[in-house]
C-alpha cells in the first residue's frame, strides 16, 4: 500500500479510506490504477481489520471520468482473451463482501459506474452530475448500463446510456431515481462519507459482510434460491456475528436523512 501512485489508502478504526488520487487527469483510470485496485481489494478482502470501505476522489472536478483516453489500458491482442477492466476495479467481481460507501463530487462519468454499480452507499455533494458518453464517442454503451439497471429502473438507466453526452444528472434526480440517497454540500461530504462508514464498522462484522454477500448474490439469483442461500448465510453468520456483539457497547445513535 505505500507504493501506491494513483490511490490512497488509509486505514483508521476499522474504516479503509481510498482516495483517487489523478485530479490532473479527471481521476480517470490508466492500467496502473486498475492493477492497484486490484490489489486494495486483495488488502481489503483479507485484512479482518477492515469492516467498511470508503472510495472518494481528489480534486474539484471529477469524481472519476472513466478510462484514461490519452493513456489507456492494456489490451489483450487476441479479442477472446480481451478482459472488463471492471474485473480489476470493481469489489464485488473481486469477491469483497465489506460494505463500500462512495462518495461523489463533480464529473460522474462513464467507467465511474464501475464503483458506482456496486457500491452499497452512494452519497454525492451538491455539483455531482453523472452521464456516461460512450454512445457520444460511437462506442457500445453496455458494461456499465448493465450495472447500473441493477441499481435504478430500466427506462432510467437506457435513458442515462442512449442521450451521453446530451444529458446530465443532476444531483436531484439521482436522488429521485434511487441512485444516491444523501446529497450533501461539498465541504461536507468527505465528513459524512466517513461517518457512515464508522457507524457500519462499529457493527459486528461478520454480520455486516454476511449481509451485503446474501443481497448481492440475490440478484443473480431466482427468489427462492436467493432465499435458501440467504437461509444458510443467517446459519453460518448469525453464531459468530452474535458472538462479536459486546452488549454494553453497542452505540444508540439515530439520524435523520437530508
Amino acid at each position: 500500500m505505500d507504493q501506491l501512485t494513483t490511490l490512497t489508502y488509509d486505514l483508521s478504526d476499522h474504516v479503509a479510506t481510498v482516495t483517487l488520487n489523478r485530479p490532473e487527469a479527471m481521476n480517470s483510470f490508466n492500467q496502473a490504477m486498475c492493477e492497484e485496485f486490484a490489489a486494495i481489494w486483495a488488502e481489503v478482502k483479507a485484512d479482518d481489520e477492515v469492516h467498511a470501505v470508503v472510495l472518494r476522489a481528489a480534486g474539484e472536478r471529477a469524481f472519476c471520468t472513466g478510462v484514461d483516453v490519452k493513456e489507456g489500458i492494456h489490451r489483450e491482442s487476441n479479442v477472446f482473451s480481451q478482459t472488463d477492466p471492471g474485473e480489476s476495479l470493481s469489489p464485488k467481481l473481486n469477491q469483497v463482501w465489506k460494505p463500500l460507501v462512495v462518495a461523489v463530487h463533480g464529473m460522474a462519468a462513464g467507467g465511474a459506474f464501475y464503483w458506482i454499480n456496486e457500491a452499497d452507499i452512494v452519497i454525492c455533494s451538491d455539483d455531482a452530475t453523472f452521464f456516461d458518453p460512450h454512445v457520444s464517442y460511437g462506442m457500445t454503451a453496455a458494461l456499465e448500463p448493465i450495472g447500473l439497471a441493477r441499481r435504478i429502473p430500466l427506462g432510467e438507466t437506457l435513458r442515462i446510456a442512449l442521450l451521453g453526452l446530451d444529458e446530465r444528472l443532476s444531483p436531484e434526480r439521482a436522488m429521485q431515481i434511487g441512485l444516491v440517497s444523501e446529497i450533501l454540500p461539498r465541504a461536507d461530504l468527505w465528513k459524512r462519507a466517513d461517518e457512515i462508514a464508522h457507524l457500519i464498522a462499529a457493527k459486528p462484522p461478520a454480520a455486516i459482510q454476511g449481509t451485503v454477500r446474501a443481497i448481492w448474490e440475490s440478484l443473480d439469483s431466482t427468489r427462492t434460491q436467493a432465499l435458501r442461500t440467504g437461509l444458510s448465510y443467517t446459519q453460518i453468520g448469525n453464531p459468530i456475528g452474535q458472538a462479536q456483539v459486546e452488549r454494553s457497547s453497542v452505540p444508540r445513535r439515530s439520524w435523520t436523512l437530508r
